[in-house]
């Protein structure tokens, strides 16, 4: 059995514990390299159906192309989709790029504050309709108890700290020091009621695997990841006023392989481009500790 399979292996049986243990579960998709691995890991778990809720938290500040690959995998693949947003404070404009308050408090706003209120089921939520294309209030939302995530240890500081399995308490908060030991394939998913747990089936795989895994199952991915001609790409996709790309010549999956295999990016962040973390003071523990993905 080769790496990619071991790690798939893995996370499969994750994603399978994860469905047996959770009576209410849902998976984060940002329409992210590593959250669409994750839907094609949770495919293959289930053969091919997928059946938990997909959750895309929807600051509104999204690169349009990442939106229109949502909306069109959902219907192409009858995915259940819910999204979910801070309303109030995109009614009160009360954003970064409306100039009210700076990058970290907007992204408190937009993305924890926001995925806690569409968690816990005390904020509105939107459910895409395949009859009628549409996406339409939910009506009396319940709280999802576990919520998988596709995050990965060596993509960020604070994440190399998680487990497979990891708590957050009622106000959807993270004690770094409160994490249950995971010896080999033996994980806690007995918590107590009110906790709400993520669930990190792609804890192990590294940047390069996720793109191995994407060529090897030939996954559709947003056009951003490549350069367009202009010597750039996207290597991490956040909200457009707050995410730059990186120099890069790679067009496509085998060139992005290419650069990683060599070391193009070795002492270069992946999140590097993402303005936020620079001024979490280059890590996003203080705003992961708050409920942030």
């Amino acid at each position: 059995m080769g790496h990619l399979d071991e790690l798939e292996s893995r996370s499969v049986h994750i994603l399978r514990e994860a469905y047996a243990n959770f009576k209410n579960l849902g998976m984060l998709w940002s329409m992210g390299k590593d959250s669409t691995v994750l839907l094609w890991l949770a495919r293959k778990a289930f053969f091919g159906h997928v059946p938990f809720p997909l959750v895309h938290i929807d600051t509104h500040f999204k690169i349009p192309e990442m939106i229109q690959y949502r909306d069109e995998l959902v219907r192409e693949m009858r995915l259940t989709m819910v999204v979910g947003s801070n309303f109030e404070a995109l009614e009160q404009k009360n954003t970064f790029p409306d100039g009210a308050v700076d990058r970290l408090t907007c992204c408190g706003l937009l993305k924890t504050q926001a995925l806690t209120q569409t968690l816990n089921g005390k904020g509105k939520r939107l459910r895409y309709n395949h009859d009628t294309h549409t996406y339409e209030e939910e009506i009396n939302p319940q709280a999802f108890t576990g919520v998988i995530v596709g995050a990965r240890a060596d993509e960020e500081g604070s994440r190399s700290k998680e487990r497979y399995f990891s708590a957050r308490d009622r106000q959807n908060e993270w004690n770094i020091a409160d994490q249950p030991p995971e010896f080999w394939n033996q994980y806690k998913t007995d918590f107590a009621p009110g906790t709400n747990v993520r669930i990190h089936p792609l804890l192990d795989w590294t940047e390069l695997n996720i793109w191995e895994y994407i060529k090897r199952e030939n996954i559709p991915t947003v056009s951003l990841y490549y350069n367009q001609g202009n010597g750039r790409r996207y290597r991490s996709l956040g909200c457009y006023p707050c995410t730059v790309p990186v120099e890069s010549e790679a067009a496509n999956v085998d060139e992005i392989i290419a650069e990683l295999k060599v070391g193009k990016f070795a002492n270069i962040a992946e999140r590097s481009g993402r303005a936020q973390d620079k001024e979490d003071g280059g890590g996003l523990e203080a705003l992961r500790r708050e409920g942030y993905m």
